[in-house]
């Protein structure tokens, strides 16, 4: 409770703190408004201090869900006994965060340096979209890779006829281009609203809820395909990848052998870990609001999946993992090898 009334917003003191520079242009309608070009993000409204304390640790975090995420990529690309579907899928897990944190964080941290920022119209859509490509693309990256689980669990003598390269390319591609595809539906429509009136967003990036609240159009249109489009990006994943871990818990719990047993919990315990901390947000924030949710724990629960679990999945997945310490071992070693000859 203290973090989140450290977060509250006092909208006076900050449109006397600072009052941002509104760029309109002339509108043609018959109330002669003016059309905003251009948006004021305000972030997190709080003291100096805390705005700067804040700066610090989502920089840090940042730069290690960066380093976290391209260590994976790195070692799955060079480490032969990481030359598997389920490693393969986790570089596009990884290769998604990156895009994430890099769409939103970076801005987040101009916003928290400066005490907010502006932002043009074209910005704002851009981040828009490639936020919710990233977002619905996961979503689709996460189920496969259920699936993926699924079957070494569930049919594992036919797992490497159905779970070949090509096929496991197929399926990557097929999550990267529904995302990007589907998305541009609504973002198009939202581009083409009018907002007029005030220009502040009241949230460190543009994200689809507080860009809405801004317009002066109706919005009926864009959360009709926004719901629609929650069906097949959201909650149909959501329910397939309860399915099939019910499937995967009763094959377990059927296993004879302890070890065996332990051994393929262990094998999705980081995998269902990162889904429920995803999932768990994305139905918080887009699929059931509540209405007494201030903007403030909005703000809070949107960091949890632009920035937390960036950071947390190279963690899980490398902690709970035989094979990538044995990667990292490795490759730790081919690099010091020719240090080691040098000095001897």
């Amino acid at each position: 409770m203290k973090l989140l009334h450290l977060f509250a917003i006092d909208k006076r003191s900050a449109n006397e703190g600072q009052k941002p520079k509104v760029e309109t242009k002339n509108s043609t309608d018959k109330n002669n408004l003016t059309e905003v070009t251009e948006f004021f993000l305000l972030g997190f409204q709080g003291s100096r201090h805390l705005q700067l304390v804040l700066f610090c640790h989502l920089l840090i975090i940042y730069t290690l869900a960066i380093c976290g995420n391209l260590l994976i990529i790195t070692l799955v690309s060079s480490s032969k006994i990481l030359h598997t579907p389920m490693y393969f899928f986790l570089t596009q897990l990884s290769i998604s965060d990156i895009f994430l944190t890099t769409d939103v964080v970076p801005n987040m941290l101009h916003v928290l340096l400066y005490n907010g920022r502006t932002i043009s119209f074209n910005d704002c859509i851009t981040q828009l979209y490639f936020f919710g490509a990233t977002e619905a693309s996961e979503c689709l990256i996460l189920t496969v890779m259920s699936y993926d689980r699924y079957v070494a669990i569930c049919n594992p003598l036919r797992y490497s006829s159905i779970m070949t390269s090509g096929h496991c390319v197929k399926l990557a591609a097929m999550c990267w281009i529904t995302g990007f595809s589907m998305v541009s539906l609504y973002v198009i429509t939202t581009s083409r609203l009018n907002f007029c009136g005030s220009n502040v967003i009241d949230h460190f990036f543009c994200d689809y809820v507080p860009l809405l609240e801004n317009a002066c159009s109706d919005t009926f249109i864009v959360e009709i395909e926004v719901t629609l489009l929650s069906l097949p990006l959201v909650i149909i994943p959501s329910i397939i990848i309860i399915a099939l871990y019910v499937r995967i818990i009763v094959t377990i719990l059927h296993i004879p052998s302890n070890i065996d047993r332990k051994k393929a919990f262990s094998t999705c315990s980081s995998h269902l870990i990162v889904v429920c901390i995803f999932y768990w947000t994305i139905f918080i924030v887009y699929v059931f609001p509540t209405r007494g949710q201030t903007l403030t724990v909005s703000k809070i629960l949107s960091l949890l999946y632009t920035v937390f679990t960036p950071f947390i999945n190279p963690i899980i997945y490398s902690l709970r993992n035989k094979d990538i310490k044995k990667a990292m071992s490795e490759t730790r070693r081919k690099m010091l090898a020719p240090l080691q000859q040098s000095i001897n």
